[in-house]
C-alpha cells in the first residue's frame, strides 16, 4: 500500500530523513519508533504531504504521490492525526466531528461552502463516529476543555471521518494518563480491523503490546525492522534506544 524509495529530507545541514526505503502492506498495524530527533515525525510529514522530499519517491497504492499536495492525499485515502492535537477548541466535540465528516456527506462540490455542517446528515454521521471513538457523552462539551486523552481520540475520529485507507497516528497517547492510553490502545486495535495503520509513539510498552511489526529509526535511517520480540532482543536497538529493561 505504502512504499518509499530513497526518501530524503534535510533542514539546512540537518539530515532528518536519509534515503529511507520503507514498505507497508495493506491491513498491517505497524509502528515506527526511535529516540527524539530520529526523523519519525519528518517521515510522517513527508508521507502526508506536509513537506516534500529533497530526493526519493513515495508511492501509495502503486501511484507516485511524491509531489501531490496534502488535500489530494486525503482524497485518495491517507488520514493523519498529529503530535499536537489539531482540533477546534472553541467548538463542541460534536461540531468538530461534523466539520470533519461533511466532505463525505455533502456530495455537491459547492456543498462545503454553501451548506451548513450542522445539517442532519453531518450530525448523524458525526454522532456515529463519536460513539465509535468512545466520546458520545462529551458531544456538547467544548473540545478545548476535554481531557488530553479525549482530545486525542477526537482527533483520531476526525481523521477516520475522511474514510482513509491508511491511517497515520503521530504519538496518539502523548500527554495521556495510563487509563487514557489503554483506551487508545483498544481503539487502535478496533480500527485496525478496517484500516491499515502506522503509528509513531514513544511509549514502548504501548507499542510492544499493540503492533505486530516495528521499524526503528536513528539519525534519519531505519536501522531495524521486525516483530516486537525481535526488536526487544536486538543489541543494536538496545544500544541506540530501548535500554536494558526492554531486553529482559
Amino acid at each position: 500500500m505504502l512504499r518509499t524509495e530513497g526518501l530524503t529530507h534535510s533542514f539546512g545541514g540537518l539530515m532528518a530523513v536519509n534515503s529511507v526505503n520503507y514498505e507497508l502492506e495493506e491491513g498491517e498495524l505497524a509502528a515506527i519508533i526511535g529516540p527524539n530527533g530520529a526523523g519519525k515525525s519528518t517521515f510522517f510529514k513527508l508521507v502526508a504531504g506536509l513537506i516534500f522530499p529533497n530526493k526519493g519517491k513515495i508511492y501509495f497504492d502503486g501511484t507516485d504521490i511524491t509531489n501531490m499536495p496534502p488535500h489530494q492525499r486525503v482524497a485518495i485515502g491517507i488520514g493523519k492525526s498529529f503530535q499536537i492535537c489539531q482540533i477546534f477548541p472553541r467548538l463542541t466535540t460534536l461540531e468538530n466531528m461534523a466539520i470533519a465528516v461533511q466532505n463525505n456527506v455533502i456530495k455537491n462540490k459547492f456543498g462545503f461552502y454553501f451548506s451548513s455542517w450542522r445539517n442532519g446528515k453531518s450530525i448523524e454521521k458525526a454522532e456515529e463516529l463519536l460513539d465509535r471513538v468512545g466520546l458520545p457523552g462529551y458531544k456538547d462539551k467544548l473540545a478545548g476543555s476535554l481531557p488530553q486523552g479525549c482530545k486525542k481520540r477526537l482527533e483520531v475520529g476526525m481523521a477516520i471521518a475522511t474514510n482513509p485507507k491508511l491511517l497515520l497516528l503521530d504519538e496518539p497517547t502523548a500527554g495521556s494518563t495510563p487509563v487514557e492510553t489503554d483506551l487508545m490502545m483498544n481503539l487502535i486495535k478496533e480500527l485496525s480491523k478496517t484500516h491499515t495503520i502506522l503509528v509513531v509513539e514513544h511509549k514502548m510498552d504501548f507499542v510492544m503490546n499493540l503492533v505486530r511489526r516495528i521499524s526503528v529509526m536513528h539519525r534519519g535511517e531505519i536501522i531495524a525492522d521486525g516483530t516486537p520480540k525481535e526488536i526487544r532482543s536486538s543489541d543494536l536497538v538496545r544500544d541506540v534506544y530501548l535500554g536494558e529493561e526492554f531486553r529482559a
